[in-house]
Order: C-alpha cells, then structure tokens, then sequence
C-alpha cells in the first residue's frame, strides 16, 4: 500500500546495530490481521535518520491508553487523552491510524504545540480517507511524539511524509515503523507474537516501543504500541490495559527520571473475528495473561537498551502482604543508584540491597526475610540472606560468575503474604553521564 509521493527508503538490516543488541532484533514476525505499518525519513532529525511512523488499522479499533503522570504532559498526551475519551463518551470506535515522529518531542510548545498535534493527526486522518477512498469527519489518528524539549514540531515535514508514506503487512514494513521510533535507542523494539485464548481461538498482537532514558514509572521516556485482531469491548480493553501496565511498562527504571511525552496504547480491530469479550471470564483472564506476558517483554526490551546499560536485572519480591507492597520493596531496589552502581562494577555488595528493602517504607518482621541472586544461565543463585541471617561467609568466586552475567535475578522474600511483584532495570554506567551530557550535540 503506498502513499502519494515519493518514499524514502533506509535498511533494515539488523547487522547494522550494536553486534551485542541484534539477539534482540526479530527477523520475521507473525502480525496482526488487518494492522500495516509504515516508517520514513521526512526530515525532522538533523542527521537524516528515520524519523516518521504510521501504524494503521483497516476497520475501527477498540483503542485504550495511559499517559505520563508529568504536568508538563506534551502536546501530543493532551490531544490523545481528548481522542480517546471522545470516543468513550460517544460510543463510536473511531481510531484507525497512529502517527509517530521522533526527533521532537512537541512537548513545552504552548497553544501552538496543540494545534501542530492537531495538524498531524489531520494527516493522519486524511490517509485513512484516502485508503477507504471517502471522505472522514476526522478523530481517527493518535499522535505521538519524542525527541527535544521545547522545540516546535515541523508539522508541514510531517504532513508530507505521512501523505507520501508505503504501508504494508510484511515485517520488513513493522521493522521500519520501529527504526523511525528511535532516537538515543540504540536498536529498533519490536515485538510480535501469536496467542490461543481459553476457547481455542488463535489471535496475534505486535508492538513497538522506544525509550532507552529518562525511564521511571509513572511512565517513563517512551512511546509504545501494541496492536492486536483480538475483538474485546472497551470496557475489558481498559481493565487489560490496566492490569498490564501495573506490570510491564510501570515496572521498569532506568534512571528514576519521567519525561513529558510518554504514551503506552493498545489498540485492537477484531479481525481474528473471536467470540468479543465482553465480560470477566476465561476468555478475558486468557487475554489479559497474553498482554501482560506480551508487554512485559516489550518493555523488557526498553531495559535492555538502558543508556549505557550492561546488565538487564529482574528485582523479584515475593511473600508480601500485597502487591502493592511488594511492588514498592521492587521498585526502592531497583531505583538504588547504590545497587545499580554495585552491579555495574560487578561487586557483590548485597548490604545495598537489603538496606533498600529496609528503607522501602512497608513494615517487615527481618527475621522472615530470604535474599538470594538468581544467575541468566539458570545454574544454581546464591543464597546471601535467610531468615535475616547473613550466609557467611560469601562465596566471592560464585558472586562474581553471576555478575559477569548479562541477565540477574534478585529474590527477595518477605514472609509475609501470598502476593508478589517484578520490576525491570539495568546498572548505571559511566557511559550514561556521557550519553546525556552530549545529548544535545
């Protein structure tokens, strides 16, 4: 499916990212019925890389969304917010097409910044008339937007881009989507997968995000979206979307900072032609289970791409009163410049560690708690805590074949109650001072 201009062409070659992050990079995909998707270079960045993505839907969607917490919320969460909740208070499933521009962010730009939002989503719009070959009274396309702070967004670059943009099914298409999301990513985040739900019925989801700093719940520095032919009621939709979040995109830090402009949406056609879920039920908790699994290793990938980053570590808390709870004991964790620093230097200094579960603000009874680091390879942790003693003395030589490691687990048990939570997060580096103090430049 091609635009109306010329389109700009850019390899999708996975070789020509970090030899270490390709292992990351999908080489095909199995993607949802009735989705195409489109990238191009249509002139925001500077240095000429991609920098225009469009998702698109061949019918309407049932579309939900959660937005940064940030007041400074960017132009584009605003319109986006007004979008989707126009199409709640109206009953009518308008969404059809999401455009995305990296490169600028359209964030702290005043009225102005809302009425470039507009004029991008009018582009937006204007390609769905033209695929339907009709007219459209507007309200179809979500925006985003990342990049610099402050900067106006060249709307007229966007407008032609998306007019000119070739959408299609095939991944080579997806994959360009996810390389024009990127800006200091330093590989494309892009997700596809197939899913049977409680009845049998086979039904896909994909998804793209970006996002390698400025990364903390509520949300983080990222864009992300996962379409799916699954067919759900806005009502089940949200709830998902919710359920999901609490546990993928809202439990990730990379440096504990939230920015202006992060949007997480999930849209879904029902083109896979499922009986619709309509209610809680086996076919709901099948689907629900598929987004959060889905998502979380989506934003897993976000992680991975931490700026400066050398290890992914997984903060596991269990046996906690809540999951609230055991998601705050995670989060102090991981957000423990002290921890983070320790594992960047491959020390075994878990006193950080359990300093931070002491200091997380929930009420403990220390002679309940377990601690225990748990090795990518799947050999067998190393016990450092049991039932708040010490396991003295530390085998160094067994901590430093675990650190070494890309992929750590952190245990740590409470004793306290059934319930558990993850958070996702990576070392920090001498290479993150770097990357942000040259961002500009």
């Amino acid at each position: 499916m091609r635009g109306l201009g010329l389109v700009s062409r850019f390899s999708t070659d996975a070789k020509q990212f970090p030899e270490a992050k390709q292992k990351f990079i999908p080489r095909s995909g199995t993607y949802p019925k009735g989705f195409s998707a489109g990238g191009s270079c249509c002139g925001i960045k500077k240095n000429g890389k991609p920098d225009l993505a469009v998702l698109f839907s061949d019918r309407p969607t049932t579309t939900t969304a959660v937005f940064t917490t940030n007041q400074f919320c960017a132009a584009p969460v605003q319109f986006d917010r007004q979008v989707i909740q126009g199409a709640r208070q109206s009953g009518t499933q308008a969404v059809r097409a999401v455009v995305v521009n990296s490169g600028c962010a359209n964030a702290v730009t005043g009225k102005q910044g809302l009425v470039d939002a507009q004029s991008m989503a009018a582009a937006g719009d204007a390609l769905v008339a033209r695929v339907d070959g009709k007219s459209t009274v507007g309200g179809n396309t979500l925006v985003m937007s990342t990049g610099v702070i402050g900067q106006a967004l060249p709307v007229d670059k966007i407008a032609k881009g998306v007019e000119a943009m070739e959408i299609g099914q095939e991944h080579d298409m997806w994959m360009r989507a996810a390389i024009a999301h990127m800006t200091t990513d330093t590989f494309p985040k892009l997700l596809s997968r197939e899913f049977e739900l409680s009845g049998g019925q086979r039904v896909r989801m994909a998804g793209i995000t970006k996002g390698a700093g400025m990364i903390h719940p509520n949300m983080a520095t990222l864009l992300g979206t996962v379409c799916t032919d699954t067919a759900v009621s806005q009502e089940m939709l949200d709830r998902a979307l919710a359920h999901s979040v609490a546990r993928s995109f809202n439990a990730i830090s990379i440096d504990g900072d939230m920015s202006t402009n992060d949007t997480i949406a999930v849209i879904a056609n029902g083109a896979a032609a499922n009986a619709r879920i309509e209610a809680e039920g086996p076919e709901y908790v099948a689907f629900r289970e598929a987004l959060t699994e889905f998502m979380a290793e989506l934003a897993g990938l976000v992680v991975r791409d931490g700026e400066g980053a050398t290890k992914f570590i997984t903060v596991e808390v269990a046996g906690a009163k809540s999951f609230a709870d055991a998601k705050q004991v995670a989060s102090t964790i991981a957000t423990s410049s002290l921890v983070k620093t320790a594992f960047y230097g491959q020390d075994a200094n878990w006193g950080r560690i359990l300093c931070a579960v002491g200091y997380a603000g929930v009420p403990l009874e220390t002679t309940k708690v377990n601690m225990a680091m748990y090795p990518g390879d799947g050999s067998a942790p190393l016990v450092l805590v049991q039932r708040g003693e010490p396991q003295l003395p530390l085998d160094e030589e067994r901590a430093s074949e675990i650190l070494k490691q890309e992929d750590v687990l952190v245990r740590v048990e409470l004793g306290l109650g059934d319930e558990s939570a993850r958070m996702y997060t990576c070392d920090l580096s001498h290479d993150y001072v770097s990357i942000n103090a040259d961002y500009r430049s």
